[in-house]
């Protein structure tokens, strides 16, 4: 993972252990969404490049805070922004 529960829960202000476990799924969800956004599938390479972790954290935060009523496909869009400069070419 690009970025520790620690950091995230730190990123979210959040000081309590109840969550834990949900926002692990949420931390390796928002990897996933950013690597395919990325279109990058190596993890370490992913890892190496330097707006992989604000894009991370950024998904993680939205995907925590509105867990209810996300906008994925804005999500998406919001990504894609985050991570053109290092999104390889299309298929």
């Amino acid at each position: 993972m690009v970025v520790t529960l620690d950091e995230i829960k730190k990123y979210l202000r959040v000081d309590f252990d109840d969550d834990d476990v949900l926002i692990r799924n949420i931390m390796e969800s928002a990897q996933t969404l950013c690597m395919d956004v990325a279109r990058i599938t190596d993890e370490d390479a992913f890892e190496e490049e330097p707006c992989a972790r604000i894009a991370v954290m950024y998904a993680v935060a939205y995907l925590y805070e509105h867990r209810e009523d996300a906008d994925h496909h804005q999500l998406v869009m919001d990504l894609r922004s985050l991570l053109f400069g290092v999104r390889k070419p299309g298929f």
